[in-house]
């Protein structure tokens, strides 16, 4: 699928790093570095516009590393890019860890993950039909 793309970054475009991966890494496109302290939130822009088709979405989502080694996340995950919008993308970065931690310009700093989604229609009803689950949520499926 081919999508259209600016890039206002100086920055190589979102690839994907392996044959099998879902996601591309975005990267920071910022003029200074930004220091996020614990539990502080800012919306870091990529300098990348998309153009998607209608039925695709692109899904901005943590990286794992960072997650891991540095308690940093996407706060929204995950973020969802619609076909219709036209303008730059943003990433939410959370600090849920307790040192701060400083973003440089072109540190990868999310993932984005293209994927085509349906549309529902609701059809209103009195009743529902019957499960073995029934109205059993919130860890009734797991381990007791």
């Amino acid at each position: 699928m081919k999508i259209k793309i600016i890039n206002t970054s100086t920055h190589e475009l979102p690839n994907y790093e392996t044959h099998a991966s879902a996601g591309m890494d975005l990267r920071a496109n910022i003029a200074t570095a930004i220091t996020l302290n614990p539990l502080e939130r800012a919306i870091i822009k990529t300098g990348l516009f998309l153009e998607l088709p209608v039925g695709f979405e692109a899904q901005v989502r943590p990286r794992s590393g960072l997650a891991a080694k540095k308690g940093i996340t996407v706060l929204n995950a995950p973020g969802t890019v619609d076909a219709d919008y036209r303008g730059e993308i943003g990433v939410i970065l959370v600090n849920l860890s307790n040192e701060a931690f400083t973003i440089e310009n072109g540190e990868r700093i999310a993932q984005l993950v293209i994927a085509k989604h349906e549309r529902a229609e609701w059809t209103l009803v009195e009743e529902l039909s019957v499960t073995e689950r029934g109205e059993g949520g919130f860890g009734s499926t797991g381990v007791k």
